[in-house]
């Protein structure tokens, strides 16, 4: 296992250059210009964007541009924000922490979920548990999430109201909606206890971020299970007289995981892009919004900081998986 792990981590480096070229190249040759926002201000002139441009390095060849930001990036300095001429790991460091807040509470909720009633799910096949999870889990999967997290807005910000809205809870008077629309806190006077005010602006990204993810999960795990059950190995389990619960714990759970680890270990990288439409719809200041306004600006080396920082990750949980798998099905070795 010890070579394999080590094998994997050499292939992932022309991995990762080669990822580099690709996605510099595709960033280059999209029509968005870093300097755009300039373009009509009336005090920068046509010389003053020029001079700009030459200062930044903007009009050389497109491999002197990479070659550049490679050599930076090797030496540690991953640039500055064209925009807010920030260093580009402090434009991501002052965002990461907002998106793993929100991503992983959601993340968290929908397998805790997920894993006990996709279980239960394939457990009691075709019950009237079973057809009312499988419903819901194509609903969950079906709906598109930024119509859904509008719906949640309509809903629960706008046409509902907080019945505790002047209480010590909520102290602000009434109005109030039941659940706020944005933001990750409350700005104005008497806003509710700290901890209090996180989860309630908490309560509408997570939903929108977790009914995505829990459908998805309870299809896997149903799926997962299903296939196992009829293996010949849990029918000699039962034969030796292990109790129900046992069985299934001890001998099909393991198994029927399988697919529900590739599926998270794809997910976990994602935590660190963020969400796009959920940070967008409730203004959530994360990875998301930062992604899509440095690819609106042409901010290249944010978006290429962003890019190869989840590139990395998703090779190494790549990695993880196949580590987890060994562990959950002996059958599977490295060697």
């Amino acid at each position: 296992m010890t070579t394999y792990i080590i094998r994997r981590l050499i292939q992932s480096i022309p991995v990762l250059f080669i990822i580099s070229i690709v996605v510099f190249g595709l960033i280059q040759i999209a029509p968005n210009n870093p300097l755009s926002a300039y373009q009509n201000n009336p005090n920068i002139t046509p010389e003053d964007l020029l001079r700009l441009e030459e200062e930044y390095g903007l009009r050389d060849p497109i491999h002197i541009k990479y070659l550049k930001w490679l050599s930076q990036t090797l030496q540690g300095n991953w640039g500055e924000s064209f925009v807010t001429h920030r260093p580009v790991l402090t434009e991501i460091g002052d965002r990461l922490p907002n998106t793993l807040y929100l991503s992983l509470i959601a993340f968290v909720l929908a397998l805790v979920i997920a894993l006990p009633f996709g279980v239960i799910s394939a457990v009691r096949q075709y019950s009237i548990f079973d057809h009312i999870v499988t419903t819901i889990a194509f609903m969950g999967q079906s709906i598109p999430i930024f119509w859904f997290g509008l719906i949640l807005i309509i809903v629960f910000s706008v046409n509902l109201q907080n019945p505790l809205a002047g209480t010590a809870l909520f102290p602000h008077p009434a109005p109030l909606p039941l659940f706020p629309g944005g933001g990750m806190v409350t700005l104005t006077d008497n806003p509710p206890e700290p901890l209090v005010d996180r989860i309630w602006h908490l309560v509408l990204p997570v939903s929108m971020l977790a009914i995505f993810q829990l459908a998805q999960h309870v299809r896997y795990m149903r799926a997962g299970m299903l296939d196992v059950l009829k293996m010949d190995y849990v029918r000699t389990a039962r034969a030796k007289g292990l109790r129900e619960r046992w069985v299934i714990v001890r001998h099909a759970l393991k198994n029927a995981a399988i697919p529900l680890v590739t599926i998270i270990a794809l997910e976990i990288p994602a935590l660190f892009n963020g969400a796009l439409f959920t940070e967008t719809i409730f203004s959530w200041p994360g990875m998301g919004r930062l992604f899509f306004a440095s690819a609106e600006r042409g901010d290249y080396t944010v978006l290429m900081g962003i890019l190869m920082i989840s590139a990395t990750l998703i090779i190494f949980f790549n990695l993880v998986a196949d580590v987890v798998y060994a562990f959950l099905d002996p059958r599977i070795r490295f060697d």
